[in-house]
């Protein structure tokens, strides 16, 4: 299974150039995973037609806020996997993420578009950044979930 992985996109419409993105790197995905910060129901209703799995972020529009929720738990390909936005400081957020889920395979999370791919305690922390390449960090940057049998491993795009 192959899961195709956004945050903080921070877009009011759906963008010629999100549209690209989409149809360029997502094209053989199973299912797309928002993690928050999408900010415009168009842009959910976009995603909705490519089986996405979404939830809110701080920065979303209230119509958006309303229908999404604050975290999911999911089972993709035998793995439970938590989704979900993430708030306050940076620092320290996957500790105060990890806690909202109950034995969890991999922990999929949003907010500081930092993106992370690391193991921690079993648990795959996997953070892809941001799409639209807004805030510190530099570049755009995009994820891939890649679940088998027995595993599952994170991949950071850098775009």
């Amino acid at each position: 299974m192959k899961i195709g992985v956004l945050s903080d996109t921070h877009l009011t419409r759906v963008t010629p150039t999100f549209k690209q993105l989409v149809k360029t790197y997502f094209k053989d995905v199973d299912l797309i995973f928002h993690a928050g910060d999408m900010v415009g129901l168009p842009v959910y209703e976009f995603l909705q037609s490519l089986a996405v799995e979404a939830v809110r972020g701080n920065m979303d529009e209230g119509n958006l806020k309303a229908i999404l929720p604050d975290k999911k738990t999911l089972s993709c390909g035998g793995k439970k996997i938590g989704l979900i936005h993430g708030w306050g400081a940076a620092q320290g957020l996957e500790g105060r993420l990890v806690p909202e889920f109950d034995r969890i395979d991999c922990l999929v999370y949003g907010h500081s578009h930092n993106p992370a791919n690391h193991w921690v305690d079993g648990v795959l922390h996997f953070n892809p950044g941001s799409a639209s390449g807004i805030g510190f960090f530099g570049k755009p940057t995009i994820g891939f979930l890649h679940i088998n049998d027995s595993e599952i491993k994170g991949e950071i795009l850098e775009l």
